[in-house]
């Protein structure tokens, strides 16, 4: 399990929406929390007129103290959990993700911007970057549009699986969560009949698509009493599945909105160099769009 959350924060509001859900996790899984804060050199240099430049070094030095000070401030909203404030110089997204690989048993957690519209296609943020970056467990949070995220107190994990090995890897974490937050597991795999089916089929009505849609549903349940199966026999007292029909990402989504103190976990690609960028695109929908916080969790590979 983890040793120690990482919290970058930035001061604003946005970013603090993730408090209450690190708070929770640190008391119940009695660990350390370190608050990060990051001074961008090259955003205060660009930011600077050349008559000014002289003055870059007091101001860096200035929102090096900014930062100790916000932290040390937000860090006494942490009673009973052990913690450590940090500032760093550098770039936000790089930085965060260095911090974090010194400890590969490290949880990062961080809010992210709820978009719609255009704008949901939109990839930038620096929560993403890390999501797509690193190769620690990251705790994901939506940020909501009225700024205020109530004290948590998780009742289930949701684990959308899809048949594959890289999607289980996620389980052995999540039988220890919810052994420690005493959450109720819920598999869940989503099944549609391919929009490919039919391609080329030299006769179109010998493919009966009831038959096909029934095959798929079978598949889906049998898969996930066997994953029931192996929970229940590693100690899980509260175990359930659920075969939804649909894209998985929707059904992830709107399945997590109708479970109260729901959290989603979830395992994606681990890539090295360029390709570590690529994440998963029913992931990145499903951190995008869930109102439940989300649980990533880097596969080897």
């Amino acid at each position: 399990m983890y040793k120690r959350i990482l919290i970058p924060l930035d001061g604003s509001k946005t970013a603090e929406q993730v408090l209450p859900y690190a708070r929770y996790f640190a008391l119940k899984l009695g660990i350390p929390v370190e608050f990060l804060g990051v001074v961008d050199l090259a955003a205060l240099a660009s930011s600077v007129s050349p008559d000014k430049a002289r003055f870059l070094n007091t101001m860096i030095d200035a929102g090096v103290r900014a930062s100790e000070e916000y932290l040390e401030k937000v860090a006494q909203g942490f009673s009973g959990v052990a913690t450590r404030c940090t500032v760093r110089k550098g770039k936000a997204e790089d930085t965060i993700i260095e911090a974090a690989a010194a400890d590969r048993d490290t949880l990062v957690a961080m809010a992210t911007h709820g978009r719609t519209g255009l704008n949901r296609w939109v990839l930038g943020s620096v929560t993403e970057k890390v999501l797509r970056g690193a190769s620690n467990p990251l705790l994901v949070i939506r940020a909501g549009e009225e700024g205020g995220v109530a004290e948590p107190a998780l009742k289930s994990v949701l684990v959308p699986l899809d048949g594959s090995e890289l999607a289980e890897g996620v389980l052995g974490t999540v039988v220890e969560l919810a052994r420690i937050l005493d959450l109720e597991i819920i598999l869940m795999r989503a099944y549609h009949v391919p929009a490919n089916t039919y391609a080329g089929a030299e006769d179109y009505y010998a493919v009966n698509y009831e038959e096909v849609l029934a095959s798929l549903r079978d598949e889906a349940r049998d898969y996930l009493d066997k994953i029931t199966q192996d929970l229940k026999a590693r100690g899980v007292a509260r175990v359930s599945s659920v075969v939804p029909e649909g894209y998985a990402a929707d059904e992830i989504i709107a399945l997590g909105r109708r479970l109260p103190d729901n959290l989603i976990a979830m395992c994606t690609h681990g890539r090295s160099g360029v390709r570590r960028w690529v994440l998963g695109s029913v992931t990145e929908r499903v951190v995008r769009h869930s109102g439940d916080p989300v649980l990533v969790l880097r596969a080897k590979g």
